[in-house]
């Protein structure tokens, strides 16, 4: 299960879908759930994003 999720692209696809859910929660849904969705999707997407830069091939 560990190598399925620090594949690039399972990381990819987990960093801008739960963006995408960040930016659009407080708008579609009200109140404190929206803030709450909108922090906890944010802080999924920042997590596979830094996976992202650490696991980039670095140039020779």
């Amino acid at each position: 299960m560990q190598s399925l999720l620090a594949s690039r692209p399972v990381l990819w696809f987990l960093f801008l879908f739960n963006l995408v859910v960040a930016a659009l929660a407080p708008f579609v849904v009200d109140g404190a759930q929206g803030v709450l969705t909108c922090v906890g999707m944010g802080v999924v997407s920042l997590g596979a994003g830094v996976s992202l830069l650490r696991t980039r091939k670095q140039p020779a």
